[in-house]
């Protein structure tokens, strides 16, 4: 019980961290790829080992379905999401010195 409850913390402190570097990295980083990189990777990674943790601390079976589902829907929306910021800035001309090859193709 109590190695359960160590991991358990384990996994909430770490995937706080990531979570609050995310957000850091949100507000410092200086542009729209960058940012949108740092919304989604360590985000996700972030409640991803939120809901690990939390997992391990409930007894519950159906808390730990709605954390699967959490998660579930986590890997569904932020690529989406991420690829429409993408998107959006792409067209609002927004551009980066160190791309090699632009695929995107314009509509001006």
């Amino acid at each position: 019980m109590i190695a359960t409850d160590v991991l358990s913390a384990c996994f909430l402190i770490g995937g706080a961290a990531l979570s609050l570097i995310a957000g850091i990295g949100v507000l410092r980083l200086p542009d729209v790829l960058a940012r949108m990189h740092a919304a989604t990777k360590p985000a996700t990674l972030g409640l991803v080992m939120l809901a690990i943790g939390a997992a391990l601390a409930v007894t519950s079976i159906a808390e730990t379905i709605t954390l699967i589902l959490v998660v579930m829907l986590q890997f569904l929306t932020v690529p989406a999401g991420a690829h429409l910021v993408g998107r959006v800035a792409a067209r609002a001309g927004v551009e980066r010195d160190d791309l090699v090859l632009d695929e995107l193709p314009r509509t001006d």
